[in-house]
């Protein structure tokens, strides 16, 4: 078969076709074409912010089309030769328009946590975010600019002089960065300082530099042997003979935020179930309480964690976590997943997920809803280590929760009770109050789990004293000064993706056991409290004794009586 030249290729018939051109030349065109139309999210801003008005906010603005352009211009040189200048083009215009797309239509911004959360996000999650809007955005910021590329040809240059041309490139397009900076350094870094989450939509180059730190961790932090802690864990004196073993169960909710949970003031009825437990049981919710991060990735192993935030976010090293403790002073610890993993937390103890179970009554679709997590429950605990279970079990639920922006997906039919909602995960095509409507029934839903998850737990009352816990990983934005979703840094975050729902209800026999002042905890239940207490408090209300343990920081251990 005789060989045939591909476009890509040089020769004399296809240079008077197609237009050829040095590699660096495409860098220079493409890279010009991202500073300016792939940055709609920045220039978005700018202009919401009031700082395109005078003429030194549109030089100002000229500048860091110029930084945008420089920086890309002098990354490009790093791999501007014939064979590899095309992927490398796609894969700026891919990300440029992907990251437009998300910071234009959620109002997030991305860091190296987002894009930790995209690593993860599993391929339910991923149809969730596609829409009409993506891939016309993707065709129009992308689509024009790989099409154009496609049909040009690549000039090809000698080595020498190849390396030569993108030396030059390299410090062209440094020079452009350091000039533009330097040029206009007053009012950038006005900007920068007055308006931090400005640096996250500089695009693509907050893709790039997230990506950077993402794969670089493990050069710069090098290898991290997972580390055991609370190695003297034991059980306390309230596990003495003749006593029941404790059953707890913690309820890990997905993007609840506080503000429109009902126990927090809320104008609509979002836990009609919980309220009558809370009338006539022993039920404490904390008003005041804020997650470690934004986004299940950091948050999930942080609240999990013995650090407590600041400490976690700056430690280098990998430590086991409460799970690990729990276990290792005998308790039996069963974790199940109806959303896209632990995060490393039940990475050591008997886990299940339940995303793609076969369970009609519950899965539908493809979206197995969060009740799922309920089903053979009893099953999956008499599988666990005999001896330990006879000391006691704790269950930890990971919900699929109030996930978005596919808010309707969450809800069987049977509980939607807000309407009319929003059916659609391109929340630009909905209204506010449909919006609200869909997430608000995510929320009556996660009423209903709770619900269903006490009932449960009371008929174990033959044979354990049985206790739950509900916190929230983390809140959600629902169009707030155009924020939608979660995901931006802390610093930078509004309290919707900070302030969360935490409750607690206990039976009886728990309360007894524990000798428990459940009047005390809810005269107490205003005090501001983070996910760095959920360590130290479960610990405490388990009565595992370690060194670890921080009884300041445990919620329920003013209220123990001696």
């Amino acid at each position: 078969m005789p060989y045939r030249r591909s476009q890509f290729e040089d020769s004399p018939h296809s240079s008077r076709q197609n237009r050829s051109y040095h590699p660096a030349t495409l860098l220079i065109i493409i890279s010009l074409w991202i500073a300016l139309v792939g940055n709609g999210a920045l220039w978005q801003e700018l202009v919401q912010l009031g700082r395109l008005q005078t003429a030194k906010d549109v030089w100002v603005a000229t500048c860091m089309v110029l930084m945008i352009w420089g920086a890309l211009v002098a990354l490009g040189s790093l791999l501007a030769w014939r064979h590899s200048i095309k992927p490398l083009l796609v894969f700026f215009l891919i990300a440029a328009a992907a990251g437009m797309h998300f910071m234009m239509s959620y109002g997030v911004v991305i860091d190296d946590t987002m894009m930790i959360n995209v690593f993860q996000t599993d391929p339910r999650e991923t149809r969730d975010l596609l829409n009409a809007r993506l891939f016309i955005t993707l065709g129009l910021v992308a689509g024009l600019p790989c099409v154009w590329l496609w049909f040009t040809s690549v000039k090809t240059s000698r080595w020498g002089r190849q390396i030569l041309r993108n030396a030059l490139i390299l410090i062209a397009g440094s020079a452009v960065l350091v000039g533009a900076i330097a040029l206009s350094f007053q009012g950038f870094s006005s900007l920068m300082r007055n308006h931090k989450h400005v640096r996250y939509l500089l695009n693509p180059l907050n893709s790039l530099y997230a990506i950077g730190q993402i794969v670089t961790q493990p050069l710069r932090h090098g290898p991290q042997p997972l580390q055991a802690i609370g190695q003297d864990a034991m059980l306390g004196a309230s596990y003495a003979a003749g006593q029941k073993p404790p059953l707890l169960m913690i309820v890990v909710g997905e993007t609840a935020r506080a503000a429109n949970f009902s126990f927090n003031g809320y104008a609509r009825q979002t836990t009609p179930q919980m309220a009558k437990i809370a009338q006539t049981e022993s039920f404490v919710y904390w008003k005041d309480a804020w997650s470690c991060g934004t986004n299940t990735a950091s948050s999930l192993p942080c609240m999990f964690s013995h650090l407590g935030k600041e400490a976690f976010e700056d430690s280098k090293a990998r430590y086991e976590g409460l799970l690990d403790i729990l276990q290792r002073a005998g308790l039996a610890i069963l974790w199940i997943d109806n959303q896209s993993g632990c995060k490393g937390v039940c990475d050591r103890v008997a886990n299940a997920n339940t995303v793609k179970a076969n369970v009609p009554e519950h899965c539908s679709s493809g979206e197995c809803h969060d009740l799922v997590m309920l089903h053979d429950l009893d099953a999956r605990i008499a599988a666990l280590p005999a001896d330990k279970r006879a000391k006691g079990v704790v269950v930890v639920l990971h919900q699929m929760g109030s996930h978005g922006p596919a808010y309707f997906k969450r809800v069987p039919p049977a509980f939607k009770t807000f309407q009319p909602e929003c059916l659609t995960n391109n929340l630009s095509e909905c209204t506010r109050e449909q919006i609200t409507n869909s997430y608000d029934n995510t929320l009556a839903y996660t009423d209903q789990l709770l619900f269903s998850s006490i009932n449960w737990l009371k008929t174990k009352a033959d044979t354990a004293q049985s206790a739950m816990i509900y916190v929230s990983d983390h809140g959600e934005s629902l169009g707030e000064k155009g924020i939608y979703l979660h995901g931006l840094p802390y610093s930078i975050a509004p309290d919707e993706q900070k302030h969360i729902p935490w409750l607690n209800w206990f039976s009886a026999e728990f309360t007894a056991a524990k000798k428990l002042d459940i009047a005390c905890l809810q005269q107490r239940a205003t005090q501001r409290i983070t996910h760095d207490n959920l360590f130290h408090s479960v610990l405490g209300l388990l009565d595992v004794k370690t060194s670890l343990h921080s009884p300041k920081l445990d919620v329920y251990a003013p209220c123990m009586k001696p």
